[in-house]
């Protein structure tokens, strides 16, 4: 176990939260340097654990499988392992969080100690959320993640921290309970919470498939967050400091994807077949309301918050789908939404640390007065819009092949409407880079700003780095998460053939 490189990369954050408190609240550049070291050592390991992944096997790797205690005379277990489908979450958290931390140097010059703390606790419950094959250990773990989320937005956000960190627990939790229901009734009536056990052992019968279908996709689609359950998302994005945006877009909305994708398809195939229209259809409702509400905002990071409601919507039209082609576009998807509004999120955050202000309306003409922090957000705008040569294009485009040709989902209308989603996202993401970069400098305080620093242009160079990568030469990505992709739609089909 010690060797394990799962369990070194989830584990070692923990390291560093105990050596930021053993020191002195007052050495914030130590406290700070330590954070950051600590996450781009778990980053390497991340990528040790990389260089060690058979992408050619689609079956799970570097297990690990211990028992831990029972509940109902059932074993739980510490039970962790990553395929094709995890290992791009984990690499997508381990790269996001030191950027993000290394944001914070200016931006947080209180508590920093506590801040650094729950920012890597934070790490740690991500890590296991991805990494989880106990459904008990995946829970405690996905409701871990809470508690930092929790304190990061209610002690460092904005005016309405408090209301916008209660509303977030309280809509996560309630999703929570019922999942928690669904869990126990599983492990009590069929003996087992562990997820190699019950995926394709025919344990659950279609008769019981729905229900539980629902209670765990209401929690996840709380997360995603889907239309109409995705109100706690926008304020949420408003209070929470700038690190903090960045990985709960980048990252934390991802776990709502990656629980229908793990638990859902796998646990209760022939609902999943029954419900595709239905979840493809809010999906699509998602992506044409959130770019609407999106062009309608005035302050520019509700703008983005919005966004991601309607980017989202494309990751769970992918994954309902239920062929390879969607449900690889959703995963590359997930990856993407992730850098491409986690440097958006970046951008607004350098913005406002330099304005003390979001309002549309008091920027403009910046381009001339900050050009290359025009240039970098220009970038990021085009990453996000789905131009061809960045990462957007190849995720959006995929997911809209795949549901074009979808049996399960069973009319290419969807894909036709939900394509108007790229052009909505280019009308709304433009008109904020034209409030922002274009036209006059009409406010005085904007003519002393300055550019980007070093500090900064490190924080996002290796981000718009990756959205070339993967809008040039994506197919190492495909290759990784091919093979689990394709074992994942046969045991789908497989299922549902049988339950009929």
């Amino acid at each position: 176990m010690s060797l394990n490189p799962l369990l070194l990369t989830t584990a070692f954050p923990i390291a560093g939260v105990v050596v930021i408190l053993l020191l002195k609240a007052k050495w914030n550049n130590a406290i700070r340097w330590t954070a950051l070291l600590t996450s781009l050592i778990t980053f390497g390991l991340s990528l040790w654990m990389l260089s060690q992944f058979n992408s050619a096997n689609p079956d799970l790797q570097f297990e690990i499988n211990q028992a831990w205690f029972n509940l109902g005379g059932n074993p739980i277990g510490f039970h962790i392992g990553v395929d094709g489908i995890s290992i791009l979450m984990v690499l997508l958290t381990t790269f996001l969080t030191p950027l993000a931390i290394l944001s914070t140097w200016k931006a947080v010059e209180e508590k920093v100690k506590g801040f650094m703390t729950f920012f890597l606790l934070l790490e740690v419950g991500m890590l296991g959320v991805f990494l989880s094959l106990d459904i008990v250990l995946f829970y405690i773990f996905w409701e871990f993640t809470l508690i930092p989320m929790y304190f990061l937005i209610g002690l460092w956000g904005g005016e309405r921290r408090v209301y916008a960190a209660v509303k977030f627990f309280i809509y996560t939790m309630a999703g929570s309970v019922l999942m928690l229901a669904g869990i126990l009734w599983i492990g009590l009536q069929y003996g087992s919470f562990d997820l190699s056990q019950l995926v394709g052992s025919g344990m659950i019968p279609a008769s019981a498939q729905l229900w539980l279908f629902g209670a765990f996709g209401l929690a996840f689609a709380i997360k995603v967050p889907m239309f109409p359950l995705h109100s706690w998302l926008p304020d949420a994005h408003t209070e929470a400091p700038t690190a903090g945006s960045v990985i709960l877009a980048g990252v934390l909305l991802k776990m709502g994807a990656y629980g229908f994708l793990r638990f859902n398809l796998p646990l209760f195939p022939d609902a999943s077949v029954k419900l595709a229209p239905w979840m493809a259809g809010l999906a699509v409702v998602g992506i044409i309301y959130g770019a609407l509400v999106a062009y309608r905002q005035k302050d520019v990071k509700k703008l983005v918050a919005y966004s991601s409601i309607s980017h989202l919507g494309f990751v769970v039209l992918g994954i309902f789908a239920l062929n390879p082609l969607g449900l690889q576009g959703a995963i590359l998807q997930m990856v993407n939404h992730g850098l491409s509004t986690g440097a958006l999120f970046l951008v607004v955050g350098m913005l406002y640390e330099r304005r003390h202000t979001r309002l549309l309306e008091n920027f403009g003409g910046l381009w001339k007065v900050v050009p290359l922090m025009g240039s970098l957000a220009l970038i990021t705008m085009l990453s996000s819009v789905g131009l061809p040569g960045l990462n957007g294009f190849v995720g959006e485009f995929s997911i809209l092949l795949g549901a074009f040709s979808s049996e399960a989902i069973g009319s290419p209308w969807f894909a036709g409407v939900a394509a108007l989603g790229v052009i909505l996202a280019a009308v709304y993401l433009f008109f904020m880079f034209q409030k922002l970069f274009l036209g006059p400098v009409t406010h005085e305080e904007n003519q002393k700003l300055k550019d980007v620093s070093a500090r900064e242009i490190l924080v996002l160079a290796p981000i718009l780095l990756m959205a070339f990568w993967i809008g040039l030469y994506p197919k190492p990505f495909f290759v990784l998460m091919a093979p689990a992709v394709e074992k994942l739609t046969a045991l789908i089909q497989s299922a549902a053939l049988l339950a009929h």
